[in-house]
């Protein structure tokens, strides 16, 4: 495992970035750098299950860790889903990286906001992430900044 950092000041409000980084239909917008149909099923709420899951099927098991509105969310992710909705959380390839986090941190500078992510990947998962983070959170810039 190797923990990634990113992150990225936008001229927005925290509340606002943190909103538009969750809410279903902007999450949509922003993670089609790390896939075209990105979407989840679930809710944010603090010790709940949600899926991160591509319209080709398939994709992550998490629950939230923690919720602290416009500060940090932290998630768990527990393992994978096949394309026919199977959740895995047992096998070795599985337990080879989970449970990881995916950490989001709010840091409310006036105007503007910085967004902090480090995350938990496994070895192979990094240039994948390394290309993708930093594209998705200017995606996420552009649409706070909207």
């Amino acid at each position: 495992m190797k923990t990634l950092n990113f992150s990225i000041t936008i001229n927005a409000p925290v509340e606002k970035v943190y909103k538009t980084m969750l809410a279903l239909d902007t999450y949509k917008e922003w993670t089609a750098a790390f896939e075209p149909t990105s979407y989840y099923e679930g809710d944010w709420t603090e010790g709940s299950t949600i899926k991160f899951l591509s319209a080709r099927g398939g994709g992550m098991y998490s629950e939230i860790a923690e919720n602290k509105p416009n500060e940090f969310v932290s998630i768990r992710h527990l393992g994978m889903i096949d394309a026919n909705g199977v959740i895995d959380t047992e096998s070795d390839a599985v337990k080879a990286w989970a449970p990881s986090h995916e950490n989001y941190a709010f840091v409310g500078m006036g105007s503007e906001t910085e967004v902090k992510v480090d995350l938990g990947v496994p070895e192979e998962w990094g240039e994948m992430f390394n290309e993708s983070w930093p594209k998705a959170l200017l995606k996420l810039k552009e649409i706070c900044e909207r």
